[in-house]
């Protein structure tokens, strides 16, 4: 059980303080103080090892099946002895231009918070050492801990937007370059897989508007109510990064179609300029297959200047076609 707790602290008056080191005997004194709380967070704990946390804590049975199997959309949703919270921290690898996301879940209840970490994407070590330097703000409870969380998770959406932004600008300035030559096909799969990317993203951001909203203007139990105008700061965060997200996506729609449409392009320039030598080709071809015909009586066959003159009269003819297509731009 050790190895799955990452940390255990009772907070009083917004500091933190030694308590027992059975989480169990730590909640009994914290709920026996009244004006303290219990935070307990868990990495990636086993059914197992879970069932002694839910069943001191009273942890409703639906909320620990989802937070042990993970693979949640964000949401927020209310028991009788517990707020149950489901947030999306996001990641992105620069150098494989990988977006991934983890699951954070939050149980807020009487006396406690404990929060379940799945992946290596969540920010709590920060978090907690965000709020502990910040006792006038972990002294709102268990509701400094949800905000603390939800802000740092919003804050970093911002971030990983601002990062895609640059990267999709980079692409962008290759998939329009004057002078841009490179596979048609890999190009395509990479602004498909860039668009993947954004669609995992909006997977995390998306849904988590409704809690947020929630939070930010309704009374929520286990939620102190003064706690609103910051959840609206968040609020306000998650729309801009929303915001960021979808304006991402149209312009990846927007550069496939333009890619698609240059291909299209150069498709039609490749086809003129194999027409144009085509016919070019077609002259000679056609004037020597006369002439290689095996008759008698062909005009100007016994004629002492007829070979120069039918080879003139092809290149003449050559040359004019190049000049005809040329100026037209064929070639």
């Amino acid at each position: 059980m050790r190895a799955v707790i990452v940390d255990c602290a009772i907070y009083r008056d917004g500091r933190r303080t030694d308590g027992p080191a059975d989480f169990s005997d730590a909640l009994d004194e914290a709920r026996a103080t009244g004006d303290a709380f219990l935070w307990i967070g868990l990495h990636e704990p086993t059914e197992k090892e879970f069932d002694l946390v839910s069943s001191e804590f009273g942890l409703h049975p639906l909320a620990v099946e989802d937070a042990l199997a993970a693979h949640q959309r964000p949401k927020l949703e209310v028991y009788d002895d517990s707020l149950f919270a489901v947030i999306k921290p996001v990641a992105y690898d620069h150098e494989n231009d990988t977006v991934s996301t983890d699951e954070l879940m939050a149980f807020i209840g009487d006396s406690f918070v404990v929060t379940v970490r799945h992946g290596e994407a969540a920010p709590l070590a920060a978090v907690r050492r965000r709020l502990e330097a910040d006792a006038d703000l972990l002294k709102h409870g268990p509701t400094a801990v949800l905000y603390a969380i939800s802000d740092a998770v919003v804050d970093h959406y911002i971030d990983v937007a601002g990062e895609l932004q640059v990267d999709l600008e980079e692409l962008e300035t290759q998939v329009f370059a004057p002078t841009a030559t490179g596979d048609s096909k890999n190009t395509a799969a990479r602004i498909y897989t860039f668009k993947r990317q954004v669609l995992e993203f909006r997977r995390a951001t998306g849904p988590l508007a409704s809690p947020m909203a929630r939070l930010a203007s309704a009374a929520v139990p286990f939620v102190r109510e003064q706690s609103q105008p910051f959840f609206r700061d968040v609020q306000d965060h998650l729309t801009r990064a929303n915001e960021q997200v979808e304006g991402l996506d149209r312009l990846l729609s927007d550069i496939l179609s333009a890619h698609l449409a240059q291909m299209g392009v150069r498709q039609n320039d490749d086809m003129r300029k194999i027409s144009s030598w085509a016919a070019m080709a077609a002259v000679p071809t056609m004037v020597a297959g006369i002439y290689g015909m095996n008759f008698k009586h062909m005009p100007e066959l016994r004629w002492v200047w007829a070979y120069p003159t039918v080879v003139l009269l092809m290149a003449g003819v050559v040359l004019g076609l190049y000049r005809q297509f040329k100026r037209r731009g064929w070639l």
